[in-house]
């Protein structure tokens, strides 16, 4: 019995020391499961200092949400329209021929100062495209074409019984008149107009824009710094002051929180302008040159290039923009909703259009591929309302003016760009956001609806107009907002 217990006694003392071995090792267990919790957070983001105005995750600072300023939608919105419907489409319709030719004039002079610091990279350069690729239809007057096919449906419907010496009438015209009514309309045209038209001028040529993507080419330094701090710090309204940055390459004057004390009119102006720079700082960084040689060693012709997500993080982070980076992605949305309504409310007229260049059945399927995107835009429950700007009586239009006049002198800034490839894209997005502004403000282009809203062009509205190289500007502007969009989500994925 003694035994029995003695034995029983020794059993549990031996129990209760396993049994508290294993405790230890479970408590030890628990408390380095936490500490490794928290060093993975930590070095995550997820835990914020004191004082930090940040309200989201650090760790992918570019990850936005919520609504987009002066507009009715939020970025989710936008993100999932833009990826799923609207980018696979304009990705496969500017391709065409139609719009991968631009006529530009990229020799024009700086007007503003001398310009002296040309990039010397040869991935600055402008590759020329040959005479025989360029369509048929493109080499000659478009115009043209248009007032034949509505001679050949005049012609048409003409009484056959009308007696032809009595209603015979000359309607020859003069090479020389023809030119001077072509001024007289240029001239009343331009008075629409929110950027400078060059696509007419002597040393406009034809440039293949697949040849010549947009991308990093390494220009940067003073010349690029004096492009943007002319585009923000002198184009300025001058009832504001504007707050200098200690970086001007990725400024907007001013924070949102200052920005709301200002008019709307203001603060479009400059969220279109930084939703620009930020658009084009995406592709520099989405289209890199990682390398000038290829695996093998050698020095590639075309160079090597992909995504860079440091150049990323260095344009747009909390840490190296001030805490203004998410700001600046978001004007990028802002941007992207108001070419997006200038589209919708064109669209009738862009229906219309022939889209010729002498390929008669490329230009068919442009046509087809041109009415799904308009209806996929027209079908955006939330575009930005252009009804509420300029809408004060008299000084509106005084508004209204020095609103095109600074968004004109935007455009000439382009031509002190000292990159070749950095000017024919600055200058192309900048003429597709003129031409977007146009559609919005000139009245030209209004048809009296009842909801403002759903305001759009009358299809026989003989006042609208526009060139063949609005068109490819305002589209392939539209698809390089579009593009960032996209590229922004790639990034995002990179992040995570």
């Amino acid at each position: 019995m003694n035994g029995a217990a003695t034995t029983m006694s020794v059993s549990i003392t031996q129990f209760r020391r396993r049994s508290s071995g294993h405790l230890h090792q479970f408590q030890w267990f628990i408390v380095s499961f936490v500490a490794l919790i928290v060093v993975v957070n930590n070095s995550s983001g997820y835990f914020y200092k004191d004082g930090d105005d940040q309200t989201q995750d650090r760790f992918c600072f570019c990850q936005l949400q919520g609504t987009i300023d002066d507009c009715s939608c939020n970025v989710d919105t936008v993100d999932y329209y833009n990826n799923v419907k609207i980018y696979p489409r304009l990705r496969s319709l500017l391709v065409k021929d139609f719009f991968r030719y631009y006529k530009v004039n990229l020799v024009k002079e700086c007007p503003f100062w001398v310009d002296d610091s040309k990039c010397a990279m040869r991935f600055c350069h402008v590759e020329q495209c040959e005479e025989k690729d360029i369509p048929p239809g493109l080499k000659g007057d478009t115009t043209s074409y248009h007032q034949y096919i509505k001679e050949v449906q005049t012609l048409t419907n003409c009484d056959e019984d009308l007696n032809v010496e009595l209603g015979y009438l000359n309607t020859s015209i003069s090479d020389k008149a023809h030119k001077e009514f072509k001024k007289w309309a240029d001239y009343d045209e331009a008075q629409d107009n929110f950027c400078i038209l060059d696509d007419h001028e002597p040393g406009a040529e034809y440039v293949d824009l697949l040849l010549n993507p947009e991308r990093y080419t390494g220009y940067r330094g003073e010349s690029a710094r004096r492009i943007w701090n002319s585009i923000y710090l002198e184009n300025c309204f001058q009832s504001h002051s504007i707050r200098r940055s200690n970086r001007y390459s990725a400024m907007i004057p001013y924070k949102d929180m200052t920005l709301s004390e200002v008019c709307l009119e203001h603060r479009v102006f400059y969220r279109m302008i930084s939703g620009l720079h930020s658009s084009i700082n995406i592709h520099l960084s989405a289209h890199y040159l990682l390398s000038e040689k290829n695996s093998m060693g050698f020095v590639s012709p075309t160079g090597i290039w992909g995504p860079n997500l440091e150049e990323f993080e260095r344009r747009f982070s909390p840490q190296t923009t001030d805490n203004e980076g998410s700001y600046w992605l978001r004007n990028l949305y802002f941007a992207y909703l108001v070419e997006m309504r200038a589209l919708a409310k064109a669209a009738p007229y862009l229906r219309s259009e022939e889209y010729f260049t002498g390929r008669e059945r490329e230009d068919k399927e442009v046509r087809v591929a041109m009415k799904d995107l308009l209806n996929v835009i027209e079908s955006f429950p939330s575009h930005f309302n252009e009804t509420v700007m300029f809408s004060g009586g008299t000084s509106s239009v005084k508004l209204k003016n020095e609103f095109r006049e600074k968004f004109m002198n935007i455009s000439k800034v382009m031509d002190c760009v000292g990159c070749d490839k950095c000017r024919l894209w600055g200058k192309l997005q900048v003429q597709g956001m003129g031409t977007a502004l146009k559609i919005l403000f000139s009245g030209k282009f209004d048809d009296q609806i009842e909801s403002s809203m759903t305001t759009k062009l009358k299809p026989e509205n003989s006042q609208f107009k526009l060139k063949r190289a609005e068109i490819v500007a305002l589209f392939n502007a539209f698809g390089r907002l579009s593009t960032s969009i996209h590229e922004l989500e790639e990034f995002r994925q990179r992040m995570r």
